[in-house]
């Protein structure tokens, strides 16, 4: 493995640590979302790096389906917040 990759394994954990602490520590349900998926992206520029540093394309396969499903989430709260939260507990 080369002194980039090292370096950009290691710049993506620091930011996975600090993105996973606002994730714990946020103080509002955004602010958790929205860590959540800086999350999964980083954990998807983990996978990568680890994908080219050792030549397996199959991680890339496990990558793009990640990457799929955090948009999905992303979207699911989106649409969350349009429809102003959980309807069903409105009375």
């Amino acid at each position: 493995m080369s002194l980039l990759h090292t370096g950009a394994f290691v710049c993506i954990s620091l930011a996975l640590v600090l993105a996973f602490y606002r994730l714990v520590r946020g103080p509002s349900l955004p602010d958790r979302v929205l860590s959540l998926d800086l999350t999964t992206t980083l954990v998807v520029g983990l996978i990568t790096v680890y994908a080219v540093s050792t030549g397996q394309p199959l991680y890339l396969d496990m990558v793009v389906v990640l990457a799929l499903i955090s948009f999905l989430a992303t979207v699911a709260y989106a649409h969350y917040i349009e429809k102003g939260g959980m309807p069903w507990r409105r009375r």
